[in-house]
């Protein structure tokens, strides 16, 4: 089954600081509809003000990837670690047993545009540990580039669960496969321009979702395995979360 989470349906937090948007239920937003899809449990997109920021606060028992699009995020933590994200760097946290951390924009004149995404672990009580990497954006011209994995395959970022988050780049006119192995679960998220999956017309931020049903305790695929994805402007940006 192939379904389109539009933009406009997101739910959202909006204070002076911050315009946060939120795929799925988060802190006081609760859609029954989108509290998560399989292990995936939040896609927050959000832009903080300069000079802003969120203060100390804790997590634990989740895999944190935060991924920023434009602008540079300044992150401390309780494991000792300070850092600053640049734009097209991923971040990944292990919350585990309990860490703390703040996230602010420390540009005086830009805003901070960045993806926070959650992704329950295989397992809870992990150690926290923390992870950051830039990766070449060539490598993702027309294709699909591994930016995390559960072993840290061909140079991502490591994750302890069985996922996998992809992201291609699609300039007009281009096309692309998204293939999905039987049994795995997989979301679209569009990050820059537009596009269409399957004929369906996807603008930044949407997303679209595949998954498969259980038959006489096999699972039955229940769309086309290959998605394919045209972009309608210059440049498109993507992600694919597979689990």
């Amino acid at each position: 089954m192939l379904s389109l989470r539009q933009r406009h349906e997101r739910g959202q937090t909006c204070v002076d600081w911050l315009e946060s948007y939120h795929t799925f239920s988060f802190g006081d937003y609760y859609d029954p509809r989108y509290t998560g899809f399989a292990d995936l449990r939040v896609i927050n997109d959000d832009r903080v003000q300069p000079g802003k920021g969120f203060e100390t606060h804790a997590h634990r028992d989740m895999e944190i990837i935060t991924y920023v699009l434009e602008g540079t995020l300044a992150h401390k933590d309780s494991l000792g670690n300070g850092s600053l994200i640049q734009a097209g760097e991923l971040q990944r946290m292990t919350a585990g047993t309990g860490i703390r951390h703040s996230e602010f924009n420390p540009s005086e004149t830009e805003t901070v545009h960045f993806l926070q995404i959650w992704i329950q672990p295989e397992k809870t009580g992990l150690t926290p540990s923390y992870q950051q990497q830039a990766f070449k954006l060539s490598d993702r011209l027309r294709k699909w580039q591994l930016l995390v994995s559960r072993n840290g395959e061909k140079g991502s970022l490591s994750v302890n669960q069985d996922a996998n988050l992809w992201a291609a780049i699609l300039q007009a006119e281009q096309s692309l496969n998204y293939d999905i192995a039987p049994g795995r679960a997989s979301w679209l998220q569009v990050t820059k321009g537009v596009l269409q999956v399957n004929g369906w017309p996807c603008t930044a931020s949407a997303g679209t979702r595949k998954y498969y049903c259980l038959t006489c305790q096999n699972l039955r695929r229940c769309c086309n395995q290959v998605r394919i994805l045209i972009t309608r402007e210059s440049a498109c940006h993507l992600l694919g979360i597979d689990h």
